[in-house]
């Protein structure tokens, strides 16, 4: 396990235009030199309910494969998550992208009904640990961080806990900009792990506000909102020496 570099990028995101999207990112990863990247929410659509003509096939996604070929020029993992279609039913997916091109995903388990999120996608059912340069990370998606009890850590059979990092990816709006930055505290501070929370900015098609407050949180609740930074590993393992809080599974 080693220092980890992460890039959080927070972008005006274009509605419902996948290229000029594409071009935003490319424009901002342009010089970042990082082990991480981690991009908001729908990262090429915005949130929008646009299934049947944004959603990709998973087995043939344009936007995956764009993932895996950024992934592996920058040399560096990518997490974020789109509109997939499987099976006949779509997905608010979460996808983690290392850079040889294997592909991790997620499907987001606590659908936004107020958005009528419930209506067009099917949840997922269960949790997704990866693991990279040493780190355990579990994957989340905007609204599942209003429900700790599906990012809970453990201390498994083994005495390791169940991960290291914790990570968000939203369209989360202003006016509820508080409730963000309150929880992903708290998830940081009950797991004794990092927290990262990735959102957009800008303006969407519903006419919501969206101010960022990208950050990590250190595993005691400290937070930084440079969008480039190093995770430290010992920060976690003295803090989980120190205050040996996690519960065994």
């Amino acid at each position: 396990m080693q220092d980890l570099k992460v890039t959080l990028v927070e972008i005006d995101q274009i509605w419902e235009h996948k290229k000029a999207n594409f071009e935003i990112y490319e424009n901002e990863l342009k010089d970042v030199q990082t082990d991480l990247i981690i991009l908001p929410e729908m990262f090429q659509t915005g949130f929008s309910m646009n299934v049947k003509e944004l959603g990709e096939d998973w087995s043939e996604s344009e936007s995956v494969q764009w993932l895996k070929e950024i992934s592996n020029t920058k040399n560096a993992a990518i997490y974020t998550s789109l509109i997939i279609k499987e099976d006949g039913e779509y997905y608010n997916r979460g996808v983690f992208v290392y850079p040889n091109g294997r592909i991790e995903f997620y499907d987001k388990r606590k659908s936004f009904a107020l958005a009528g999120e419930d209506q067009f996608f099917t949840p997922g059912s269960q949790p997704k640990v990866v693991e990279y340069l040493g780190w355990k990370i579990q994957l989340q998606i905007c609204f599942d961080l209003r429900f700790p009890e599906i990012s809970r850590n453990y201390i498994e059979e083994n005495g390791s806990p169940t991960y290291d990092l914790l990570l968000y990816v939203a369209n989360w709006p202003e006016k509820r900009i508080m409730h963000w930055d309150a929880l992903l505290k708290a998830r940081a501070i009950e797991n004794q792990c990092y927290v990262i929370g990735v959102n957009r900015i800008g303006y969407d098609k519903n006419g919501l506000i969206y101010n960022g407050h990208s950050k990590v949180i250190n595993p005691l609740g400290g937070e930084n909102m440079a969008k480039q930074q190093s995770l430290d590993v010992n920060k976690v393992q003295i803090t989980r020496k120190k205050l040996p809080f996690l519960i065994k599974r």
